[in-house]
């Protein structure tokens, strides 16, 4: 029973985690309900490749929320997004602060994210021979 708890505690997380990059990838970037987030990517990569890129970059985060809510190699995608969260943090606070909303309350928002997305991963075992070693 607690097992079985547990499952849909990281199946919560795992639709959390997939809601936030779908939100932001398709509201805020791709339907430009944002448009801070356009000016965050124009400071940063310049105002002349900010809308495609911003429409990119969307679409990419679309996607990983997508990939997420898939569940197929769950570490993999909890390892990229620990990559790219503080990736894109860095760049924006050093080069776009005055963009930002509140740039401690995003960081400790992204670290919540990303601890909801490796307890998402780390519920998936590899599978492994029986016993007898029969398949």
């Amino acid at each position: 029973m607690q097992a079985l708890n547990l499952q849909r505690l990281r199946l919560v997380a795992r639709w959390i985690v997939a809601s936030v990059w779908i939100f932001h990838g398709v509201y805020s970037k791709l339907l430009h309900q944002i448009p801070r987030h356009e000016g965050i990517v124009a400071r940063i990569l310049g105002p002349d490749v900010a809308p495609m890129l911003t429409l990119g970059i969307g679409a990419a985060e679309a996607a990983m929320g997508l990939w997420v809510l898939s569940g197929r190699w769950p570490k993999l995608c909890a390892t990229l997004q620990s990559l790219i969260i503080p990736t894109m943090n860095g760049l924006e606070i050093v080069l776009a602060r005055d963009l930002l909303w509140n740039a401690p309350a995003m960081v400790l928002l992204n670290l919540l994210l990303l601890c909801a997305a490796w307890f998402a991963a780390s519920g998936v075992r590899p599978r492994t021979a029986p016993p007898d070693g029969k398949s």
